[in-house]
């Protein structure tokens, strides 16, 4: 495995990310030397990515970096509809890589209390990895999607960089299962589950018998790691789904509403305006282009 290993502070910091969904057959751009580290991760789908002599599959749940000075192209086109964030970021310290995970010496506490120095320490991040907490990392990718409206205000630039901080613990998290505390690990499955088969009809019980917790457990630890209940994180990833079929197709509302499981146009109607504030239609027609 391929760490990045980076001497902070400095801090990485946040530049820019979005969602970028590619269609059956499109690839990833061809770029040498961006001189920016290039963050993906794939929700759905896989993307054939190269790094120099090195080839990758991104698939659902992994996360790849591509490093500022290397040469990155794709391998190939994606084999169905894939749906991948991205993230630009970079530093202003020092950093390297390693093919093992390594043991960072202390700090001597005797010598830092003499010095008037600030005192670094490493941050190890893993290039290509599964990601332990999935559903986690793709919450705090899309907060950081959703803020890019409000990057022109300073408060929104400083949330950037506290999400993009929790985004580097969960892909350290990566390297080390030990780190994920238990029930964090339960919400994270049963968000994933939630996210792969948003489209049936899934009751507490089939969640409790997939994940082999009892219904009333799970709903306990998403609470604390998501704030919300399970069927809520569904009724909201339902309407994310949603929101991208109204704003890339022109499917009928009852259509969409059927393709991300609902089986009430009606309810998924009063649904959407429940947490959106408008309806389906006005949703759609407020991106529309007035000619």
């Amino acid at each position: 495995m391929s760490i990045l290993q980076f001497t902070s502070p400095p801090l990485p910091h946040y530049i820019a990310g979005g969602l970028s969904i590619f269609q059956l057959g499109r690839k990833h751009l061809n770029r040498r030397n961006i001189g920016v580290f290039d963050l993906l991760v794939v929700t759905q789908g896989c993307l054939y990515i190269g790094e120099e002599d090195r080839q990758y599959e991104v698939s659902a749940g992994h996360a790849l970096i591509l490093r500022p000075d290397r040469h990155h192209y794709p391998t190939e086109g994606c084999r169905v509809v894939t749906e991948s964030f991205w993230l630009h970021f970079n530093t202003g310290g020092k950093w390297g890589s390693t093919e093992h995970a390594v043991d960072v010496p202390e700090i001597d506490c005797t010598a830092a209390h003499n010095e008037l120095t600030v005192q670094t320490f490493t941050m190890q991040i893993p290039q290509f990895v599964r990601l332990l907490q999935p559903a986690s990392v793709y919450e705090k990718l899309k907060q950081l999607t959703e803020l890019e409206l409000e990057s022109h205000n300073n408060w929104a630039r400083w949330k950037h960089q506290l999400i993009f901080q929790q985004i580097l613990e969960l892909l350290n998290a990566s390297l080390d299962l030990h780190t994920v505390l238990p029930g964090a690990n339960v919400a994270d499955q049963a968000a994933a589950f939630l996210r792969t088969r948003y489209k049936e009809d899934i009751k507490a019980q089939m969640l409790g018998e997939v994940l082999n917790f009892h219904p009333v457990y799970i709903a306990r630890c998403m609470q604390k790691e998501f704030g919300c209940s399970p069927f809520e994180y569904l009724m909201r990833y339902r309407l994310e789904q949603a929101k991208l079929l109204l704003l890339q197709t022109d499917l009928p509302v009852a259509r969409i509403a059927e393709n991300v499981g609902f089986n009430q146009p009606s309810y998924f109607s009063s649904s959407f305006v429940k947490y959106e504030g408008l309806t389906p239609r006005d949703y759609r027609r407020s991106f529309q282009i007035v000619k």
